[in-house]
């Protein structure tokens, strides 16, 4: 695909910068033509990504959980590179896979929703603080369609994401008198470390291994049989940064391959046939 200018002359802070979605959207906003400040915990990774896109990134260790190392992120972007026009807020964990909810104790569900939503919030709000004095922006929060479909298990993860649906909805209007757009990235099944479900010290062969089985199941309800990339999310996050969706606020955006449009199963035909099945029975009866 034949890259422009969409982001020329913009600032961008990118959470959870250092891999996955967020790396990618990172690379695709330089190219672009935007500035950079990339923020996550893992700051090897970080460092290495920022001296690749070259004068354009900087990279600032930051636990979006943490409310003024999130301000410190809004305060580099405006003192290194002279305004901040479109924050990702994409940062997030998926915490423990397999809890109880009887038996937990809930510590892993407060940290989840520390992180994947007021890490949102505190980037929202600080980002929007300087938009509203400077002519607006773009924000867009990285949910998933765990918060839009429940489901089993996950339960911490599914809330932290529900919780940003509604937020960035209900902000997005308080926001639009400013000209600050807010909007919501969905992904769906997206190959990144989180949906590898391997286990620490596990080997990448035997992490393959899970993956190849993980992913049978993840298509059987994907009307695209096609598996998702981090370059799928990138451009849709790119879009909604840019002035292509200036009339675009409060929505959600699944990049999910239809998962969420409908059950992919034709349960109309297993139907029929089961009651062909039964008549073909009563038939042989006689």
């Amino acid at each position: 695909m034949e890259l422009g200018q969409d982001l020329a002359g913009k600032v961008a802070i990118v959470t959870g910068g250092a891999s996955g979605i967020g790396r990618a959207a990172a690379e695709l906003f330089v190219a672009e033509g935007a500035r950079v400040v990339v923020a996550d915990l893992d700051v090897t990774r970080g460092e290495e990504l920022a001296a690749e896109l070259g004068e354009a990134a900087v990279f600032q260790r930051a636990d979006v959980g943490k409310r003024e190392e999130v301000q410190a992120l809004v305060d580099t972007a405006v003192s290194g590179f002279g305004g901040l026009h479109v924050m990702f807020n994409n940062a997030g964990m998926p915490g423990r896979m397999f809890p109880h909810f009887l038996d937990d104790d809930l510590e892993d569900y407060e940290r989840v929703m520390r992180v994947n939503l007021m890490g949102v919030v505190y980037g929202t709000q600080f980002a929007a603080r300087h938009m509203a004095k400077n002519g607006g922006g773009s924000i867009i929060n990285t949910a998933s369609i765990a918060g839009l479909l429940p489901g089993y298990t996950l339960l911490q993860y599914r809330s932290s994401k529900f919780a940003v649906v509604g937020f960035s909805k209900a902000v997005s209007i308080d926001l639009a008198g400013y000209g600050v757009r807010v909007n919501v990235l969905a992904p769906g099944s997206i190959k990144t470390q989180m949906t590898d479900f391997g286990e620490p010290g596990m080997s990448p062969a035997d992490v393959a291994l899970i993956r190849a089985e993980t992913d049978k199941v993840m298509m059987s309800y994907q009307p695209l049989k096609r598996q998702g990339s981090t370059a799928d999310t990138a451009q849709a996050v790119l879009f909604l940064a840019s002035d292509r969706a200036a009339q675009i606020t409060g929505v959600v955006l699944p990049v999910d391959g239809g998962i969420t449009a409908g059950d992919p199963v034709n349960h109309a035909a297993d139907i029929v046939a089961a009651r062909a099945r039964v008549i073909e029975e009563i038939k042989k009866r006689g």
